[in-house]
C-alpha cells in the first residue's frame, strides 16, 4: 500500500454522482422507468492512495468506473478532479474537446488481458498509439519512451515487435499497464485488472502495481470482487449494494470490524488459510435486487438476517458512525459482525 500523509491533496472527489439508464417500450419508445445503475454516490480519493470499490456482479462499480473515465456521462452529481495545473474541474460537465486535455492524466487497465489488446497491433504500436495521438510524431523518440516504459513493467524492449499471441496473459496484462501508463497519469482507474489471471500470476501484477505506485506516485480507483486481492493492495474500501454505497472505510478497519450485514458476508466469503481462524455465521441468501425495481427502504433487507421494520420502511443514509467510518444502516452501532482477522 501507498503510504498516507494527511497533508495528501484530494485528486478525485465524487459527489451525488448518479447514472440510470432509461427503459422504453412501445413504438414511440416512452421511457416507463429506470435503471438506478449508480445512484447517489459519494467518495473521495487522496493523491498517492488506492481505494478499492468492491462489491457483487452488477452492483455498479464498473459503471461508476466508466463514468469517472467519461466513457459514459452521468445523469447527475459532479466528478471534481484536480489536474496538474491544480485547477480543479468538474469532468461531469465538461464537453468532448474539454476533456481532450485532461484524459491523458486518467487512464484505465481494463480486466480482459486478451480482449483489450489489437491483435493486428504489435506491441511497439500498442504502447507507441496514446503517445502519437497526443502529438508524438517522432518515430525515434516513440521507441526510445515505449522501451523505457516495458523495462518498467517488467517486459524487454526486445519485444517491441511481437503481437498479442506471442504472449501469456499476465505479460498481455503487463502490456495493458504499460499503455495505461504510457501518458504518465495522475489517476489510473483499474478494473479488476487480475481477474483473469491464474493466482501466481494474480501476486506478480499486484506487486508490480505496487511498485509503480511507489515510485510514479500513481494514484488508484481498484475496481474488484476479489476481498483478499482489495485487501493486499488497498488503502481504503468503499462497497457497492444497487448502485449505492453502503459502507466506506480504511482497509484495515472494515476488513477486521465491518459494520454493515452485507460487508460482513462479503468479508464471510474470503478464504482464510489458518483453519482455526472462524469465518462466522453471516450468510448471504437470496438474489440481488432488481436495480429497476429496487425494493423500499433499504435495498438489503430482504437478503439481511438483521433487518427490522424500519429497515423495511426508511432507506439508511451514509452517515459517520465511527471515525472515518461511514455506514449505511439503521443498526450499525448495536451490530457486532465478524470480520477477517489480522494474520
Amino acid at each position: 500500500m501507498a503510504e498516507q500523509s494527511a497533508s495528501n491533496s484530494v485528486l478525485l472527489e465524487l459527489r451525488h454522482l448518479r447514472k440510470f439508464f432509461p427503459i422504453q417500450k412501445g413504438f414511440f419508445r416512452r421511457t416507463v422507468g429506470n435503471v438506478r445503475a449508480v445512484d447517489d454516490v459519494s467518495f473521495l480519493i487522496r493523491e498517492g492512495e488506492t481505494l478499492g470499490l468492491v462489491g457483487e456482479s452488477g452492483c455498479g462499480k464498473t459503471t461508476t468506473a466508466r463514468c469517472i473515465l467519461r466513457a459514459m456521462k452521468p445523469t447527475s452529481g459532479e466528478i471534481l478532479f484536480q489536474p496538474r495545473d491544480g485547477q480543479t474541474v468538474d469532468l461531469a460537465q465538461l464537453s468532448r474537446s474539454q476533456l481532450r486535455p485532461i484524459r491523458p492524466q486518467i487512464q484505465m487497465i481494463f480486466q480482459d488481458p486478451f480482449g483489450s489488446l489489437n491483435p493486428r497491433m504489435n506491441l511497439f504500436d500498442i504502447v507507441g498509439e496514446p503517445l502519437l495521438v497526443n502529438g508524438m510524431t517522432n518515430r525515434k523518440q516513440r521507441t526510445e519512451q515505449v522501451a523505457e516504459i516495458l523495462r518498467l513493467v517488467g517486459l524487454r524492449p526486445e519485444y517491441m515487435q511481437r503481437f498479442p499471441h506471442a504472449f501469456s496473459g499476465g505479460q498481455r496484462q503487463r502490456i495493458g499497464i504499460a499503455r495505461a501508463l504510457a501518458l504518465h497519469p495522475r489517476l489510473v482507474v483499474a478494473d479488476e485488472p487480475v481477474s483473469a489471471l491464474d493466482v501466481s500470476v494474480q501476486a506478480q501484477v499486484l506487486n508490480l502495481l505496487m511498485d509503480l505506485q511507489n515510485q510514479l506516485g500513481l494514484t488508484y480507483l481498484f475496481v474488484a470482487h476479489n476481498l483478499s486481492v482489495v485487501k493486499h493492495i488497498c488503502d481504503n474500501v468503499a462497497v457497492m449494494y444497487v448502485g449505492k454505497l453502503v459502507e466506506k472505510a480504511a482497509a484495515e478497519e472494515i476488513f477486521n470490524y465491518p459494520r454493515h450485514p452485507y460487508t460482513a458476508a462479503l468479508m464471510a466469503a474470503v478464504p482464510v488459510s489458518d483453519p482455526r481462524v472462524p469465518v462466522g455465521d453471516v450468510e448471504l441468501k437470496g438474489e440481488v435486487p432488481n436495480p429497476a425495481d429496487p425494493p423500499s427502504g433499504c435495498y438489503f433487507h430482504p437478503r439481511c438476517g438483521c433487518a427490522i421494520d424500519r429497515c423495511r420502511a426508511e432507506p439508511p443514509l451514509l452517515r459517520e458512525v465511527f471515525p472515518e467510518h461511514f455506514v449505511a444502516c439503521h443498526r450499525a452501532e448495536e451490530l457486532s459482525l465478524p470480520g477477517i482477522c489480522s494474520t
